[in-house]
């Protein structure tokens, strides 16, 4: 249908990771009719370059923890080492099994999916494979790459990205990574289940620097036990090769040296070269600028997902494709609170959240206004069957709702479904804890931060 230039589009969608698609099949779902273009594959980023392949990696690390491990749950078993192969089959073999299934759900919901390099060309089509689409409206939604530094060449040897850690057919006897946001520690823990001499090297104070300082603490903390090296506070200056890997300067002059060199210092924005800024689209930085419903000053454009400044999270362009695809379709919608996002890094242990921090919201609502409470995971029975230290963190106008919630332990992720809905809510520390939590639960240690924050503590001092 895209090679007949009398069709028009409801939707045209440039890009079909996580917000393209979703935008896709929501849209499809409402009755409009919608075309997908997209240069690689459907499913994008987080499919095949980030968020599932990096978990399967974490998965086989915690496998390889547990088996070294095992002696203290009284198992005997032995660990001989990682077959980078057959983790990268394991991989593999997921990404794929998702891969089908989302071709599956394009294919079901009659959505036109166009393979090929899109370019925006003019308010209401984009020009692919020699031919030009037109639509109604267009999404932009071409997502992002990881970044670099000025001078800093990313070349796929010693120097690489995160798409170059997630093909290696080897563990790295030693490695240095550049950044201690989500992605940095993610691999840095991955790489140290499977045996690698780690160092994290963050120009910020702390690692994972956007969470609560007491969960980067934390985290910190959990890390010097495991063994994984960090320096914090001090920016990077230079990188060189050695005779057998790399050396890492320091703008103190501290140096580094390693097998290899991981910059993990995030991702920016696909926008160069696809027509977005002559077609009159404003720009900041490399990414678009849209108000809350995802609108850029072109009336007829959108764009949702790592191209917009909003959060860099999978679910977060699911659900700002999403409202796109309602707004068009005529439904009522509302913005995104992105405080109310749920966010996990998922090292080892978990750091999950949502929410404000306690700094933050000292700052909105006034010091003496704020209350936090920390509740310990060691007076969880199922934390202590799992053999987890952490911590769960709540953040509380004085006599109001929880405005954040923070934690730190293995599995924590899991817990921010709850966390979510208390936040969004506006939930007050009494209404949650009169809710019961099955025991023995690590969820549980949710419903006990609350009792204790609602002033009856059960399974922690007063």
């Amino acid at each position: 249908m895209a090679n007949d230039a009398s069709t028009v589009f409801d939707l045209v969608i440039l890009g079909g990771g996580s917000g393209g698609y979703a935008a896709a099949l929501r849209g499809a779902q409402l009755g409009l009719d919608v075309a997908l273009i997209e240069k690689g594959k459907v499913g994008g980023t987080c499919l095949h370059n980030g968020c599932i392949p990096t978990k399967a990696l974490l998965h086989a690390g915690e496998i390889a923890d547990q088996a070294r491990d095992s002696a203290q749950f009284g198992v005997k078993a032995t660990f001989e080492g990682i077959d980078m192969e057959a983790v990268n089959k394991y991989k593999d073999e997921v990404i794929s099994g998702l891969y089908k299934g989302l071709q599956g759900l394009i294919a079901s919901r009659k959505v036109h999916y166009i393979e090929g390099e899109g370019k925006l060309s003019s308010p209401t089509s984009v020009d692919v494979n020699g031919q030009r689409v037109e639509g109604r409206h267009v999404l932009l939604a071409t997502g992002s790459v990881p970044k670099s530094l000025p001078g800093l060449e990313i070349d796929g040897n010693r120097i690489i990205s995160s798409d170059h850690a997630l093909k290696l057919d080897r563990v790295p006897k030693s490695a240095i990574v550049l950044g201690g946001g989500v992605i940095g520690v993610e691999f840095a823990s991955a790489w140290k289940s499977f045996g690698t001499e780690v160092t994290i090297v963050e120009g910020l104070k702390h690692l994972v620097p956007v969470e609560d300082e007491n969960s980067s603490k934390l985290l910190e903390r959990a890390f010097r036990k495991r063994g994984i090296k960090f320096n914090l506070g001090t920016f990077f200056d230079k990188a060189e090769y050695t005779e057998d890997g790399v050396r890492v300067t320091l703008a103190d002059g501290k140096t580094f040296e390693a097998e290899l060199l991981l910059v993990a210092i995030g991702r920016g924005p696909v926008s160069q070269g696809l027509g977005y800024e002559e077609q009159g689209v404003a720009m900041d930085r490399g990414y678009v600028v849209v108000d809350e419903y995802m609108q850029t000053n072109v009336p007829t454009i959108s764009a949702v997902g790592d191209l917009v400044p909003t959060l860099q999270l999978a679910h977060v362009g699911f659900a700002e494709g999403i409202l796109v695809a309602e707004r068009l379709a005529g439904l009522k919608t509302v913005p995104i609170d992105y405080d109310g996002v749920p966010k996990v890094t998922y090292c080892h242990p978990e750091v999950a959240s949502v929410g404000i921090t306690e700094a933050k919201a000292k700052e909105i609502y006034g010091a003496d206004k704020v209350v936090a409470l920390k509740y310990n995971l060691a007076g969880n029975g199922k934390s202590k069957i799992l053999k987890t230290a952490g911590e769960i963190k709540l953040v509380q106008v004085k006599d109001g709702a929880v405005v954040g919630v923070h934690m730190v332990g293995d599995r924590m992720g899991e817990q921010v479904g709850e966390a979510q809905l208390i936040y969004n809510w506006e939930a007050l520390p009494s209404e949650v804890a009169q809710l019961i939590h099955a025991h023995p639960t690590q969820n549980e240690a949710m419903g006990e931060a609350h009792l204790a924050l609602a002033g009856k503590p059960l399974h922690s001092h007063d």
